[in-house]
């Protein structure tokens, strides 16, 4: 029987997953244990990849529908993103809230002078998602986008059938018309075997960044003097879609974004030049290149201007401590790339 949702026309982008508050603190420099460091500036804002990703395509003013879907407290953290999703006019009609735990949150440590960061994270109501909340998910969107695997308990506990939750959810989503796109947390776990590999099958769209994807599958993407190994690069796009991604697979780092397509199409693009003394914090640039890939794929252009419009995108984001303060909308991200400077190209194949 052919689901209801696979005979509308679809429009949009639901996102899912980890819905976190994020405490940003500008600090002087890193100390070490039991050493002192000094807070210049503090700000709250968004994180987690569908509230990152879903921001970022709102304030790209593209008009796609957007909805949300997640887990969260009830309490000031909670209420806040939920005043934020109706102010941005994303559909927060998936959104559960729970006396059960409080809202995930994290303390983002931005380093003033680097912009690195670090974190400290309270996993909250997001580890209470399970394959239950999306068993009745009626939106007509065309992409369905989940983050972040290995960061959400109940997700990726075993399942005796598909080896992990989430490849159940996923595969679900499938059947119900969606494609469905998928992004990681950087992780040192180890888990990557056990939770990502058997969720690969039921991917249309794996967005990941190089040490995400060298984790996946045991290739080191970056050498040991720092630079990006093309061959290895390539090996591990090539290895995630013999391991099942349907579509495709879309690897970022800071020197730019490589795609590869089942069809053989690959296309790498260098990101766009931005002066170190621009750089306000990292937090969220790749959940800013995921929403400029799923805007690009949504709307079928060409891997060239759907990896332009990422890198760009991208490249916004760096000039904000907060992971989607710096987001702009699209005239705006096409006017900057007819101009703006790419770096050197790193990669060759």
């Amino acid at each position: 029987m052919v689901n209801r949702l696979q005979k509308i026309t679809r429009n949009g982008i639901i996102a899912a997953g980890n819905w976190i508050i994020d405490h940003v603190k500008i600090i002087d420099i890193w100390p070490q244990r039991s050493m002192l460091a000094n807070i210049k500036e503090e700000m709250i804002g968004t994180g987690g990849a569908p509230y990152n990703v879903l921001v970022d395509l709102a304030k790209m003013q593209a008009g796609l529908p957007l909805w949300a879907l997640g887990v969260i407290g009830n309490d000031a953290d909670g209420q806040f993103i939920l005043r934020d999703l109706q102010r941005h006019r994303i559909d927060a009609t998936g959104m559960t809230a729970t006396d059960a735990a409080p809202t995930s949150h994290t303390y983002v440590m931005t380093e003033e002078r680097t912009g690195a960061r670090t974190f400290f994270h309270c996993p909250g109501a997001n580890a209470l998602l399970e394959h239950k909340h999306f068993s009745d998910v009626q939106a007509p969107a065309k992409i369905f986008h989940l983050g972040y695997l290995l960061l959400l308990d109940k997700l990726d506990r075993e399942d005796a059938e598909f080896g992990v939750a989430a490849a159940r959810t996923l595969a679900h989503l499938q059947q119900q018309g969606y494609k469905t796109s998928v992004d990681t947390v950087s992780d040192q776990s180890g888990r990557h075997e056990q939770v990502v590999v058997p969720c690969l099958p039921y991917v249309d769209y794996l967005i990941v960044n190089e040490l995400e994807a060298g984790a996946i599958t045991g290739r080191a993407i970056r050498s040991g003097d720092g630079q990006i190994d093309s061959g290895n690069l390539l090996q591990a796009a090539e290895a995630l879609l013999d391991g099942g991604v349907k579509e495709l697979v879309a690897i970022h780092f800071p020197e730019g974004g490589y795609l590869r397509a089942r069809d053989g199409r690959q296309c790498f693009e260098p990101s766009f030049l931005v002066a170190a003394d621009e750089i306000r914090g990292t937090a969220g640039a790749g959940d800013a290149f995921c929403a400029g890939m799923l805007y690009g794929l949504h709307e079928g252009r060409p891997l060239d201007e759907v990896l332009k419009l990422a890198n760009a995108n991208a490249r916004f984001n760096l000039l904000s401590p907060t992971c989607t303060d710096g987001a702009v909308p699209l005239g705006q991200l096409e006017t900057y790339i007819k101009s703006a400077r790419q770096r050197a190209a790193v990669i060759s194949w």
